[in-house]
C-alpha cells in the first residue's frame, strides 16, 4: 500500500480505519450498503497483505434507531442501555458483511482505563496483534455500555488515534460524511474550499474545524484535528476522506489523493513514548521556568529540579505528569522519578543538593528525557 504524498516515506503494511456514525447509519437504522462496501474494500486490502484495524462508530446511533429515540439521551444509564442495544446489531452486520469474503472479525470494546493502565494497554495490544496474526479483523468501539464520564475516551476519533499509536500503524484513515477539512463548514457555505494538506497546526486550522458534531456522533471536525495532531506528532500520517466515495480505501491504497492529508513528523516515536505522550492520563502538573522550557524544547534535555517552580497534585514515583511553562501552556508529559512532595522539597535546587534535602538521591533528573514526550511545542501561526 502506497500513498502519493511523499511524506509517508514507506509502503504501508498496517492501517487503522475509523468509520463515523454518519457514514454507517441512515434514518431507518444501520447503513447496510455502507457496511458491505467498506468490508469489501477492507477485504481487498487484506488480500494485498495489508493489516487493517477497524474502529467502528454507530452503536449509539443504531440503538437510537432501534428504540425509536430521536435524540441522544442525557442520562448516562439510558445512553449505556441504548449503546448495548445498538452494539449487538452493529457487530452482527459487520460479521455478516465480512463472512461473504470468508473473513472473521473480533469485537473489542475499550475504555480509557484499558489504555491508561500500562498493563492493560500492553494486554490489549498483545490481543490485537494476535488477532492480526490470525488474519482476524479487530473491530473496536468505545465501551459505552459501562463508561462513565471519568473513563470516557471522548469520541472514536480519539480512540482510533490511540489505537494507531498503540499498534504502531503506518497510517490512520478517518472516513466521515464530508470530503475532508474545509476552510469553513461546507454544509452551510457554498464557497467553502477543501484543504488538501495540513503540514503545520496553526490556530486557524482549529478555527476552520470548529466544533460542530454530527447529529448521531460525538466527534466533530475538531476532534478529528486533535486526533491528527496526536498521530502526526508520533510520525503517523492521517487522511480524512469521504466514506461514501466509491472504493475510497482502495483508491487511497493505490496512491490517489483524496480528502485532507495530515503530514507526519519525520521520526516516529517509540511505543512507550506514544503511550506517555498521547494515551496516559496525567496525575499532576509540574511548572517550569523559561530556561528549563528552552532546555526541553530546543535541546532535548531531561528535567532537572533547578528549573521547577511549582507542583500541583499528589502523585507517586513513576506517575505520569504534565509539564507546563510559566504561562501554564503544555510542554509535554513525563514519568517522574520522585513523588510530588519530594519534588516540592527539591524544586529550585541543583541535582547535587538533592541528597542533603531528601537524605538520599536516586536520580539526578526529576524526569529523564527517555520518559519525557514533548507534545505542546509552540504552534505555528
Amino acid at each position: 500500500m502506497t500513498h502519493n504524498r511523499k511524506q509517508t516515506g514507506k509502503p504501508i503494511s498496517r492501517a487503522v480505519v475509523k468509520v463515523g456514525s454518519n457514514v454507517l447509519t441512515t434514518q431507518s437504522g444501520l447503513n447496510i450498503e455502507a457496511i458491505d462496501g467498506i468490508s469489501s474494500q477492507i477485504c481487498n486490502l487484506l488480500d494485498q497483505g495489508i493489516e487493517i484495524i477497524l474502529v467502528s462508530s454507530g452503536a449509539m446511533a443504531s440503538g437510537m434507531k432501534k428504540m425509536g429515540v430521536a435524540r441522544r439521551p442525557e442520562a448516562i444509564p439510558k445512553r449505556q442501555a441504548i449503546a448495548a442495544v445498538g452494539q449487538a446489531g452493529l457487530i452482527r452486520e459487520w460479521e455478516k458483511a465480512f463472512s461473504r469474503f470468508d473473513r472473521r472479525v473480533a469485537q473489542i470494546l475499550l475504555t480509557s482505563d484499558d489504555l491508561t493502565s500500562r498493563k492493560r494497554y500492553l494486554n490489549a495490544r498483545n490481543t490485537m496483534n494476535t488477532l492480526l496474526e490470525w488474519q482476524v479483523v479487530p473491530i473496536i468501539n468505545e465501551n459505552d455500555t459501562i463508561m462513565v464520564e471519568e473513563i470516557k475516551l471522548g469520541d472514536n476519533d480519539n480512540l482510533a488515534a490511540m489505537i494507531a499509536l498503540q499498534l504502531d500503524a503506518d497510517i490512520f484513515i478517518n472516513l466521515t460524511d464530508i470530503d475532508g477539512l474545509y476552510d469553513k463548514d461546507p454544509r452551510i457555505h457554498a464557497d467553502a474550499r477543501l484543504i488538501p494538506q495540513v503540514a503545520t497546526y496553526s490556530k486557524s486550522i482549529e478555527k476552520y474545524a470548529g466544533d460542530i458534531p454530527g447529529a448521531l456522533g460525538t466527534g466533530g471536525m475538531l476532534s478529528k484535528i486533535k486526533a491528527a495532531r496526536k498521530v502526526t506528532a508520533a510520525g503517523i500520517p492521517m487522511v480524512i476522506a469521504k466514506g461514501y466515495r466509491s472504493d475510497i480505501l482502495i483508491r487511497l491504497a493505490a496512491g490517489e489523493a483524496h480528502g485532507t492529508f495530515f503530514v507526519p513528523r519525520d521520526q516516529k516515536l517509540n511505543r512507550k513514548k506514544c503511550w506517555i505522550g498521547y494515551t496516559v492520563k496525567t496525575s499532576g502538573t509540574i511548572k517550569i521556568d523559561a530556561g528549563a522550557a528552552k532546555a526541553l524544547l530546543a535541546n532535548g534535555k531531561s528535567l532537572l529540579p533547578g528549573g521547577i517552580v511549582g507542583v500541583e497534585g499528589k502523585f507517586p514515583i513513576g506517575a505520569p505528569v504534565a509539564v507546563v511553562n510559566g504561562s501554564g501552556e503544555l510542554i509535554g508529559n513525563g514519568l517522574v522519578n520522585y513523588n510530588a512532595d519530594e519534588i516540592r522539597s527539591i524544586m529550585g535546587l541543583k541535582s547535587g543538593q538533592i541528597k542533603a534535602r531528601l537524605g538520599q538521591k536516586t536520580y539526578d533528573e526529576v524526569i529523564h528525557r527517555d520518559n519525557l514526550v514533548i507534545t505542546g511545542e509552540p504552534e505555528n501561526e
